[in-house]
Formats: C-alpha cells, structure tokens, sequence
C-alpha cells in the first residue's frame, strides 16, 4: 500500500511525522535512533509491524504485541537507556488480521535526547535520522536555558556600553510615549529598570542591544548581523551575489536603525522620520516588515554559530533566524504564546514600542503582508533556527539610478555595454587631466566613487568583480598620488575625488 493508503487506515494519528520498522519478533535497535530523533526535533510517530520499500508499505504485524509494547515502554520511561525519560503515547490497530502498535515520541522540554552516551544523539531531517553535530548538540543545550540566557550577567561594567546608542533610545522613549515613568530616571537607574545593569555588571541583552562593537565581541566572538540585497529573484538568476551589503555596526539598536530604512526601500516606501529617528509610516504592510525586523532581533540565538540574516531578493524578503521556535507555529498563532528566547530584548524593544506587547507578533505580519500584497507569509524552520519569507507577486524593487534591468532584476547586456563605454571615455578625459594613465581598476574605482562617495570596500568589489584587497590596494595607490582623500573617519566618513578642474 502507499503512505496515504497506510496513513488512512490509522485514521486517529495526525501524520506530521512517521517511521515504520518491521519489528516482527522485538524491538529493532535503530528504534533507539529514532526515537532520539524525534524527541529532539518535533515529536512523531513510530511504527511497528510494517514494512517499507521505497515507496511502498507492506503490512507485516507484530507476532509478540504486549510484550514489544510493555518492554518499548519501559525502557523509555525507566530513565536507564536515555539521558531522560520519555513519554510515548500507544495505539494498537489490527490491519489485514495483523496486529500494528503505533507510538508518538513527544518532543521534549529538555535537550538534548540521547540513548547510551552523548554521541547518540540524533535529529529529524528530510532523510530520515542523522547523527546530531557538535554544533547543533551546544545549541541544544543552549536551548535549555531558552528565555534566561540574556539575563545572565557579564563581567562587563557600564563603561563598555555606547553613549551615542543609550541617547538615542531615550529620546525615542520621550517622543513615542513622552508620559513613561522612565523618562524621569538618570542613565544608570534608567538601565536597571532595562535590565540592561544589574548589580553594577551588563546583562547579555543589555551588552547586545546598547554595547559598543569591541565589548561584544569580547562575549561573542563573531557578532554580526547580516543585511544583503540580492539584484535577481534568486540566487542562481541575480547578476552578481549581492548589490549592497551592510557594515558592521555597534550593537542590536544601531542595526535596527541602519536595515530598517533600507528594508522599506525594497517595497518603495520612502523613510520618513522625525527628527528623533522614528519612521512617521504606519501602513499595514510597513508595520509587518517592521515585526518581522524586530522579531528576528529578538529572538536570535546570538551564541549560535550562524549569524541573523536579512537577504533582500527583487520579489521577496527572507529573514533567517538562528534558534528554533519554542513551539509549532501553530500553537504559537492559535494561542498567542509569548515565550522570546531572549525576553530582556523583548522587553527592550517593546519599552519604545517597536514590537508586541506579547507574543511573536507573526499574527500582524501575516495580516498586514498578505492584506498588502496578496501573498501569505512562509515560515520554515528545524529546532535550530527559523525562517520567515515575505513574497510578492510584483517586483519588490525598481531599478534605481536610472539603470535598465531585466523582469528578474538583473541588469541587461546592453546596460552593461553602455556602462562599460562610458567608464573608457571617462577615464581617458580623467588621464588627460592629471596627465596621467590609469589602470582599468582605478578608472573605475574612481568612476563610482564619483557617482556615488558613499560606497564601501565591498560594493566597490563587486562591481569591479575583485577581490576586496585588490580594492584597498587600488585605493592606497590613488590615495598615495593624492587623487582621493578620505573624509571623516573610517567607520561612517567617505573617499572623494580629489578633481583639479573643478
């Protein structure tokens, strides 16, 4: 019989996960595999007495049903074979004069779930059970300490957080709710009340949401959260791996306020904002780009080995989350759970309004995205991070700077050729000037930093199609014949051109 054939004969079961084992005469020992699998993943139902062939199931039975079941049970609830104890629920069937057990393995509270030593570990993946990594077993015991790890304190003292950032949180307190008690604290009884400070030490949400970029990484070795924008809908069809890429900025505010703005770009909504720095829109879709920026900031693992990713494609967004959901996205939507990984930035955040006063808010991103734009939000995951999508059936982004680009997003030949002809003329009326001939790299390095000054090392690599250091090389040469000079500081100032006939 098919899956559905089987899956309808065991009409009680709701299949969202499965392994049968033939179990004739006792319990098969890659049982144990599975059953660690499940509890470490999200939960399923283990068969005994059937038969599969690829694709194909055969009903075998069980010859010693009673004996199988108590011996299957006993073992998982004596605490003797596994590191927990586990709970399974039974269902017996007789198919075809044959006797079937049926066990759901719960997924547990407390991970990771392993039978004999630690290296029996296993996880649920589309192929089946696979032997858990290193890496994806400390997250799971990360995950045991879900919703407390950003209130542990550091060694940190108040000095290793940023000024520039505390500031700018407390003047967008005092515009959005100008009336809150914390308006009338001092900086330090204000981050207590944050929980940012606590017993003259920062708390781990507090060192992430307001500390400066060297104190962070004194903790988390490589902090960074990722914002790429994809010229294509896809990275297999996109002219280049990415069109912009953001610079590393200080801590968790300072990136909120640098991809936001960008992110409303993507669906061609300009960024106005008061003086204070608070965006003055609130359509529907704009509030759900906004929870889904937040919500993600939230509720990363930021220990994880992967880092947060926004990557902004021509027809959706996609927001990658390292660190799984504490609950199906079912039971989170239908009853609203609010259970952040990290409710210290929850809390943070939703001082100054920017996300829901409970729960994951995803109930406003799908209203407010699909309402807009037609389109349901996709989120995928595994116990180890989520993924939410945002699609359109347009085109997110329109060609910026007056550049043609294909229906995908990419820019056409005939742009390229245009661009190509005239970057040559340029640099020849450029050489001309200073008396001097370029090579082709700095020509065009200083092409685009006429156009646009604000360009970084990596964007400036990408459209040469070089390597970053080759970039910095170029750029030390010209600056060294002083036809650029740097403008401001490294991190936020600019390169111009340093151009006689102007």
């Amino acid at each position: 019989m098919t899956r559905e054939e089987l899956i309808n004969r065991l009409q009680d079961i709701e299949w969202e996960d499965f392994e049968v084992k033939k179990a004739e005469k006792a319990i098969p020992k890659n049982s144990w595999e599975t059953v660690s699998a499940f509890a470490n993943t999200g939960g399923g139902w283990l068969v005994f007495g059937v038969f599969q062939q690829k694709d194909e199931y055969t009903i075998t039975g069980v010859k010693y049903p009673e004996k199988i079941e108590q011996d299957f049970i006993t073992t998982l609830r004596s605490n003797q074979k596994f590191n927990v104890r586990i709970s399974p629920t039974c269902r017996k069937y007789e198919i075809e004069g044959k006797t079937v057990l049926a066990f759901h393995i719960p997924v547990s509270a407390q991970k990771p779930v392993y039978f004999n030593n630690i290296n029996n570990t296993f996880i649920r993946t589309a192929s089946g059970d696979q032997r858990a990594t290193q890496a994806e077993i400390d997250a799971m015991y990360r995950d045991q300490a879900f919703g407390t790890k950003d209130r542990e304190l550091t060694e940190l003292k108040i000095d290793a957080l940023n000024v520039a950032s505390i500031k700018r949180y407390r003047n967008f307190l005092q515009v959005v709710n100008p009336s809150h008690q914390y308006n009338l604290l001092s900086d330090e009884e204000f981050l207590q009340k944050l929980l940012v400070l606590k017993d003259g030490k920062i708390t781990i949400a507090g060192l992430l949401f307001f500390g400066k970029v060297d104190s962070i990484e004194d903790v988390i070795t490589d902090f960074r959260i990722d914002y790429l924008e994809i010229p294509g809908p896809s990275l297999e069809t996109a002219s280049s791996r990415y069109s912009f890429r953001l610079d590393q900025q200080e801590n968790i505010f300072e990136y909120y306020f640098a991809i936001y703005p960008r992110l409303l770009q993507q669906i061609n909504i300009p960024f106005k904002m008061t003086v204070d720095g608070i965006s003055t829109e609130e359509q529907s879709h704009v509030q759900a780009l906004r929870e889904a920026l937040v919500n993600m900031l939230m509720h990363t693992d930021y220990f994880s080995t992967s880092k947060p990713r926004i990557r902004a494609f021509s027809n959706h967004l996609e927001f990658y989350n390292p660190g799984g959901l504490p609950k199906d996205l079912k039971s989170i939507m239908e009853a609203d759970i609010s259970q952040p990984r990290n409710p210290v930035l929850a809390k943070i955040f939703r001082v100054i309004k920017l996300a829901e006063t409970a729960g994951y808010g995803f109930d406003k991103i799908f209203r407010g995205w699909k309402g807009y734009f037609k389109t349901k939000p996709q989120i995928a995951g595994h116990f180890d991070y989520f993924q939410l999508e945002l699609a359109s059936k347009m085109e997110l982004k329109r060609s910026r700077n007056g550049v043609d680009t294909k229906p995908g997003g990419g820019i056409t030949q005939e742009t390229t050729q245009k661009i190509d002809i005239e970057i040559e003329k340029f640099g020849e009326k450029f050489g001309e000037k200073f008396g001097k001939k370029f090579g082709k790299n700095q020509i065009k390095i200083i092409y685009y930093m006429k156009k646009n000054k604000l360009l970084t090392i990596p964007e400036l690599a990408d459209k040469l199609n070089i390597s970053t250091r080759a970039i910095e090389k170029n750029i030390k040469k010209l600056s060294y014949l002083g036809i650029i000079k740097r403008i401001g500081p490294a991190k936020g100032g600019h390169w111009e051109v340093i151009d006689e006939k102007d």
